[in-house]
């Protein structure tokens, strides 16, 4: 089965991307494979240099694959055309990023810039203000709906930007670190705030962090390793929502990811502790396969 038969609202496959610096080529994803449903929440976890920015760049609009298909809610984002690409943008994806200064215009009020991007649709100035309000509100920022930036508090910020980032309600939200600069007790209540905006709009997001307890508030976690999903860990127990509270007693299940070509990531640690080299033996035994090393 490849992705394309799994039916999952935002699907790559074999994706690949290159950068070339001088006479340099540089790697980022090496045949990524991800299936994220519609109103599912993901975190994607990984070290500096796998591949993660890459990935929500790639899915955003900002850029574009190498190799390999990339679809969100039906659309091939490979073979849009620059107006498609525009429409994407502005209708389908919201972004937020770690830099708080990045999601807002110094000079605006929280309402003024969360109303900005409803300049690009045919909505009128009225209800721009109107439904611009309303999203301060859903985010508890109602009340600070006049203040510019400097006048808010990093969290408060940060709530503004995921205001802004579902000004034109977006089904797909995509956050880069978005309690990267944030202490402990905001970076909770933003992702209390990811969770009620999943909750109330079905908004499917995907959140890069380095979190460690990560997997403990969300249900599914992928681990991105050398430019490729890696492993997979989820919650034994039914989940009910993101929170910014780590479950703790809640068991986790991790898993190894089979690929769309069959290619599996083992471990490095794995490897060396068996003295796996260039080659290895796998056979099949009563429904199970063993890899050993090659003697």
């Amino acid at each position: 089965m490849t992705l394309s038969d799994r039916g999952g609202y935002v699907l790559c496959e074999d994706v690949f991307k290159i950068y070339k610096i001088a006479d340099l080529e540089v790697v980022a994803l090496r045949g990524l494979d991800l299936d994220v449903t519609q109103g599912e929440i993901v975190a994607i976890v990984g070290a500096s240099g796998s591949g993660k920015s890459t990935l929500l760049n790639i899915l955003a609009g900002y850029d574009s694959p190498s190799a390999g298909k990339v679809s969100v809610g039906g659309r091939d984002l490979l073979t849009m055309t620059a107006k498609q690409v525009e429409e994407y943008r502005r209708d389908d994806v919201g972004f937020i990023w770690q830099q708080t200064s990045r999601n807002m215009f110094p000079y605006l009020t929280s309402v003024e810039n969360v109303a900005l991007p409803m300049m690009l649709t045919n909505t009128s100035s009225r209800e721009r203000r109107r439904m611009a309000e309303e999203l301060l509100e859903l985010v508890g920022l109602g009340h600070r709906k006049d203040h510019t930036p400097e006048k808010l508090s990093g969290g408060e910020q940060q709530r503004v930007a995921i205001a802004i980032a579902l000004a034109n309600k977006p089904p797909l939200l995509l956050a880069d670190e978005p309690t990267g600069e944030l202490d402990d007790a905001t970076a909770a209540e933003i992702l209390d705030l990811f969770g009620t905006v999943n909750q109330e709009m079905n908004t499917t997001i995907l959140i890069v962090t380095h979190d460690p307890d990560i997997a403990y508030k969300v249900g599914r976690v992928v681990m991105i390793r050398d430019g490729k999903m890696s492993t997979e860990i989820r919650r034994k127990v039914t989940y009910r929502r993101l929170t910014g509270e780590a479950e703790t007693d809640q068991l986790l299940e991790e898993f190894i990811l089979v690929d769309g070509s069959g290619r599996v990531q083992i471990p490095r640690e794995v490897l060396e502790e068996l003295s796996i080299g260039d080659r290895a033996r796998l056979t099949i035994e009563d429904g199970k396969v063993t890899i050993v090393p090659d003697e």
